[in-house]
């Protein structure tokens, strides 16, 4: 006797229909996850304060870059790394030459785009000498003498010939170090997204249902 068993609907069938919708459920899942960490990221950097061009330093990617897996992966990442993680830990600075840190003050303005300026640089720019003032009890100092304060509250240097406006102005702080208060918590956001990912591959998979 010879018997045989026909399955309706293909048994095989239905299986390989599930594999793939279980590919695109977690690839889907990993696309939503990595998005909606690189926006929280954005936006808790936004919220320290840290300027409009470090948020934007948050990337992301799924992998595979193309087609879908159920082995996807999502990466955020930093353009600025260094930068992110000083903030992120609360890191203490230290100058790279083992003397100072000169840290601009109000009257130093501003270099190009609104970007810091070093000492030698503002040198540079201004036309002006700097002149090291040490103090023993609070941060040494980098001066420009017989500058004027524009009305901008920067200092440039003064054309007045009687002396008339002209001022010593304190154009950089030294410290020997500088130690970054801890302003973001990356990994609060990344714990909580990946908490979500197992609901949402179930929600992809069941919108395909």
């Amino acid at each position: 006797m010879k018997l045989s068993i026909n399955f309706s609907p293909d048994l095989v069938a239905l299986l390989e229909q599930e594999i793939k919708a279980g590919e695109r459920a977690v690839t889907s899942a990993m696309k939503s996850a990595g998005a909606e960490l690189k926006q929280d990221w954005r936006k808790q950097i936004t919220r320290a304060r840290l300027g409009h061009r470090l948020p934007r330093t948050i990337r992301n990617r799924t992998y595979p870059t193309s087609g879908d897996s159920i082995n996807a992966a999502a990466l955020v990442w930093s353009n600025a790394p260094e930068i992110l993680n000083a903030h992120d830990r609360g890191a203490l600075i230290r100058s790279k030459s083992g003397f100072w840190l000169a840290i601009p003050t109000e009257a130093a303005g501003k270099g190009r785009r609104g970007a810091r300026m070093t000492p030698a640089e503002w040198e540079r720019r201004r036309g002006m000498r700097l002149r090291f003032i040490y103090r023993r009890n609070g941060p040494s100092l980098l001066v420009a003498e017989k500058a004027r304060i524009n009305t901008r509250g920067t200092a440039v240097a003064s054309r007045s010939k009687t002396g008339r406006g002209q001022v010593s102005a304190p154009i950089f702080l030294l410290v020997p170090q500088v130690k970054l208060r801890k302003r973001l918590d990356l990994a609060r956001d990344a714990g909580r997204v990946a908490g979500t990912v197992p609901g949402l591959i179930v929600e992809k998979w069941v919108d395909q249902a």
